[in-house]
C-alpha cells in the first residue's frame, strides 16, 4: 500500500503528488490532478485508482477534496494532444494541475518516469500511484474527473460507448468509428483515428 515515505524525504515544506488519466484513449482530453495531503488527516484506503472499485473511488474523491490541504486539476484538450503529442500534452496538464493548487510547493512527486519542464523541484516515481499517498490521491481525482467528462460526452455522441469505455479503443468504440467516423473529441494523431480520417 502507498505511504508517506516519499513525501517525508522532502520535508520541511509542502509536497504535492501529481498523476494523470487518459493518456491511452482514442478520444477525450488528458486530465491531471495535483494534491497536497494533510499528514494528520489523510483519508484511509488511498491506492492506485485502477485498483479501486468505482464506488470506492467516488467516495474517496469526496474525502480527498474535503480533507486535503489543497488540490487542483489540469486539462489538455484534444487539440493540444494532436498539436503537441500525448506526452507533452500530459506534461502541460500536469503543469496546469500544480498551478491550480494556488500554493508554492517545496517538492512535487510525479507518477511516471519523467517530470514536466517546470520550475518546481520534483521527482518522477515509476508506479508512484501505488507507492505515494499523495500521488494515489491525485490518481483518484484525475480519473474521476476525466470519467465524468467522458460520460457527459457520451450523451452528445451516443454511438461510441464512452460511458463505459471512457474513450478507450473497445470493440464497440472501434466499430462505431468505422460506421460513424470520428467526432471532434477524437484524437486524430492516434493511429486508429488517423487511418479512418485518411479513408
Amino acid at each position: 500500500m502507498p505511504d508517506f515515505a516519499h513525501e517525508s524525504l522532502h520535508h520541511p515544506g509542502l509536497v504535492a503528488g501529481v498523476d494523470e488519466a487518459g493518456r491511452g484513449p482514442l478520444a477525450g482530453p488528458v486530465v491531471a490532478a495535483a494534491v497536497i495531503l494533510r499528514v494528520e488527516d489523510c483519508p484511509q484506503g488511498l491506492d492506485d485508482s485502477k485498483k479501486l472499485s468505482a464506488t470506492r473511488r467516488a467516495a474517496l474523491e469526496v474525502e480527498i477534496k474535503d480533507r486535503a490541504l489543497c488540490w487542483g486539476l489540469g486539462v489538455a484538450s484534444v487539440e493540444e494532444i494532436d498539436q503537441l503529442n500525448i506526452l507533452w500534452a500530459t506534461m502541460l496538464a500536469m503543469t496546469r494541475a500544480v498551478a491550480a493548487l494556488g500554493r508554492d510547493c517545496a517538492h512535487v512527486l510525479v507518477d511516471g518516469n519523467r517530470c514536466p519542464d517546470w520550475e518546481h523541484a520534483s521527482s518522477a516515481i515509476v508506479g508512484g500511484d501505488a507507492k505515494s499517498l499523495s500521488i494515489a490521491a491525485a490518481s483518484i481525482l484525475a480519473k474521476e474527473a476525466r470519467d465524468r467528462m467522458m460520460v457527459e460526452a457520451a450523451v452528445r455522441h451516443p454511438h461510441y460507448g464512452w460511458a463505459s469505455n471512457k474513450g478507450y479503443g473497445s470493440a464497440q468504440h472501434l466499430a462505431a468509428l468505422r460506421t460513424h467516423g470520428p467526432t471532434p473529441l477524437h484524437r486524430r494523431s492516434f493511429a486508429p483515428v488517423a487511418q479512418l480520417v485518411l479513408l
